[in-house]
């Protein structure tokens, strides 16, 4: 039932109609300034214009999901600290004083935290969005980390939470995560639908040293290995080697792009939710704006194999959705250029380069 929902929603979605690509460069072309020279900015203009199906993009209400959830594959060793953190940051991102709580303030955003598969009791947490489809993959060195069923359910939640954030009006929605342990899940979906080596796409995570990145390398191996997940069938890489906050962020890129509703994705572990939707949708691209290069180095591969460029190079590998948040102010900005900036006739300026 959940598989045959999920093709109902990836049929939905579709490449932007380009159509009114010319006009909308016409404008931008005409504002006071040399042709192309705020870049990237006249970029993003573009896209929301195209996006939003308008001439002119409106500024959209944001949000922010950071989907939590804890790895079996942590009994390994794979992280300078321990899975108690996960559920320690979830309060932390609650009370309001994580990173991504700071950065969403800047960028005007709204910030939402989804359990969906912390291996802790939060029943007093306040303001938590409890949707708990496992209290944690299991340890993937030694069988599927998560059953099928569980992978189709984790992208249901993030599908059913982009949906009701885009009813309740958000036009722009933002990934985060937060799961001791998730960059090895993330760097073995990467290994398997990219093709390339594991040593290839595998960092440091949280800090570790280099004999613990070597054995982690080896796990990761390991489980592909052992779980020979299909590199033709996502949902069995995802369920395979994958996790529920992966699958979570898999869904919400899912669900906006059926919706028509741009997507900012954060670093290397919200890249690896879109690289499972991407590998479902490959029109989801078209929805997603890049925010930043991690210093993960599986980042540079998962950008390069869905076509994406990254806005910011700010040396971030933190998470949450902190990179995110920063590239919504760039997108804002890029829609006030287009929406505040004098054209040359609005300000009487002779039109070409000798004016400048």
């Amino acid at each position: 039932m959940m598989e045959e929902r999920l093709k109902e929603i990836i049929a939905e979605i579709s490449p932007l109609d380009t159509t009114p690509m010319q006009e909308i460069q016409a404008h931008l072309d005409n504002l006071t300034k040399p042709k192309g020279s705020l870049g990237r900015l006249e970029e993003l203009a573009m896209k929301m214009a195209l996006i939003q199906g308008q001439r002119r993009p409106e500024h959209p209400k944001k949000v922010f999901f950071v989907f939590a959830g804890d790895h079996g594959i942590t009994e390994e060793g794979v992280s300078a600290f321990p899975k108690e953190v996960t559920y320690q940051m979830v309060l932390n991102f609650l009370r309001g004083g994580a990173g991504i709580n700071v950065l969403a303030r800047h960028a005007g955003a709204d910030v939402r935290v989804v359990d969906i598969g912390v291996d802790h009791p939060l029943d007093e947490a306040q303001g938590l969005i409890r949707r708990k489809v496992a209290p944690g993959t299991r340890n993937m060195a030694q069988g599927p980390a998560m059953e099928r069923e569980e992978a189709l359910q984790g992208i249901m939640v993030g599908i059913e939470l982009a949906q009701e954030a885009i009813a309740q009006g958000y036009g722009l929605l933002g990934t985060g995560e937060m799961g001791i342990g998730n960059t090895t899940p993330a760097s073995a979906l990467t290994a398997v639908i990219t093709g390339r080596p594991v040593k290839e796409v595998t960092g440091r995570g949280t800090g570790i040293a280099v004999e613990a990145l070597e054995r982690k390398v080896t796990l990761i191996q390991q489980a592909i290995d052992l779980n020979r997940p299909d590199p033709a069938d996502p949902i069995d890489v995802l369920a395979k080697v994958g996790g529920l906050e992966i699958a979570g962020i898999c869904g919400l890129v899912l669900g906006a792009a059926a919706a028509g509703v741009g997507v900012v994705v954060d670093g290397f572990i919200s890249t690896a939710g879109a690289l499972v939707a991407h590998a479902l949708a490959p029109s989801v691209t078209d929805y997603i704006f890049a925010a930043h290069q991690s210093q993960e180095q599986g980042h540079r591969v998962q950008m390069a194999h869905m076509g994406l460029r990254p806005l910011l190079d700010l040396d971030l590998r933190l998470g949450e959705g902190t990179g995110a948040a920063l590239a919504m102010t760039l997108i804002d900005a890029g829609i006030k250029i287009c929406n505040e900036m004098a054209t040359f006739e609005d300000a009487a300026v002779a039109e070409g380069n000798e004016a400048f």
